[in-house]
């Protein structure tokens, strides 16, 4: 039996070929891959010259790797193990990078750390005095409505003079605290990982590594200590607002004097309770600057590689913040703390 022969080439041929537009050129490409996969000479040198010329602009550049969507399906277990694979791989460059910082404190300590201190005080300012207003705004704001809610329900006992405790106590140990860290984790610690992000697009980073400048000294050091000093004052202030938002509510709504809700106020909480709070506020403030630097020297080398970088900051700390959160108080009530 003679043996058919084998298809070695395929050319194509326009003729009478009139009005074409873009799925022409689809139809074109599908069959220039097709014939590349199987090794068939393709020729296409009787095409218009404006579809020649298109075809050779859309292979100019090379496809995005995982641009199409993949086929395959892959089990539960398989993604289960998949993702947490990654989850330990992200550990471990979070703690790779834990290390670097501790490295750089004990340099900075030593007087070998280096930055410029026009940076640091444009840093400080950046964090503390420009983050004023929202964190105020937002402290007074989550004080009264923590009043209100806790009004409505004292208010069936009569004990609407213990609004007084939970505002304050509420303030000091966890709001005060925490409602900062978000906030510094959406403001600030983005804003981090979008300057450092745009310094990699520009080549900028790769210029200090050429010059033998550290960039976690240059760099990540001064906004971590940005943040080291200003986010526990702020928690300060937020505290405060926030015990004033209570006042309010208590004053207007409760008909409580304001001598009530003070030595109320006073005899709720102890220093332990302000310790407490600042105590967080360090915490949150090493995982903000940790998540804005890293993601931000993380970044890839375009725009959407920036966007993308901040917004996974962001996510980052805040989801930090809470697990952290979780943790101390765990830990202070264990201790009778």
């Amino acid at each position: 039996m003679q043996a058919q022969p084998r298809l070695q080439e395929i050319r194509l041929v326009t003729v009478d070929l009139g009005y074409w537009d873009s799925r022409l050129l689809n139809i074109l490409q599908k069959v220039s891959e097709y014939c590349a996969d199987r090794e068939y000479r393709l020729y296409m040198d009787d095409l218009p010259t404006g579809i020649r010329r298109l075809l050779d602009l859309g292979s100019a550049v090379a496809e995005r790797k995982g641009a199409r969507r993949s086929d395959r399906r892959f089990s539960f277990l398989y993604r289960t193990g998949e993702t947490a694979i990654a989850v330990w791989q992200e550990c471990l460059r979070f703690t790779e990078f834990a290390g670097e910082l501790v490295l750089s404190f004990w340099r900075l300590i030593r007087g070998r750390a280096s930055f410029r201190r026009d940076d640091f005080f444009s840093l400080l300012q950046a964090a503390g005095p420009e983050a004023l207003p929202i964190v105020s705004l937002i402290a007074i704001l989550v004080g009264a409505v923590l009043a209100f809610v806790g009004a409505v329900q004292l208010q069936m006992f009569g004990a609407e003079i213990y609004v007084a405790n939970l505002v304050t106590l509420g303030s000091l140990r966890e709001m005060g605290a925490m409602m900062t860290a978000i906030i510094m984790a959406g403001r600030t610690g983005s804003a981090y990982a979008a300057q450092l992000g745009s310094m990699q697009v520009n080549h900028e980073i790769d210029a200090l590594k050429t010059f033998g400048i550290s960039i976690i000294d240059f760099l990540v050091l001064p906004r971590m200590l940005a943040l080291l000093i200003m986010l526990p004052l702020l928690t300060l202030w937020a505290d405060l607002l926030g015990i004033i938002g209570g006042l309010m509510v208590s004053v207007l709504v409760l008909d409580l004097s304001l001598l009530e809700y003070v030595v109320q106020s006073r005899e709720s909480v102890g220093w332990e309770d302000l310790t407490v709070g600042l105590i967080k506020s360090v915490l949150f403030a090493i995982v903000i600057a940790m998540s804005g630097c890293l993601r931000g020297l993380q970044s890839g080398r375009d725009s959407a590689a920036v966007g993308k970088a901040t917004t996974s900051a962001m996510v980052t700390a805040i989801l930090l913040i809470v697990v952290w959160d979780a943790i101390t108080t765990i830990l202070f009530n264990l201790l009778d703390f």
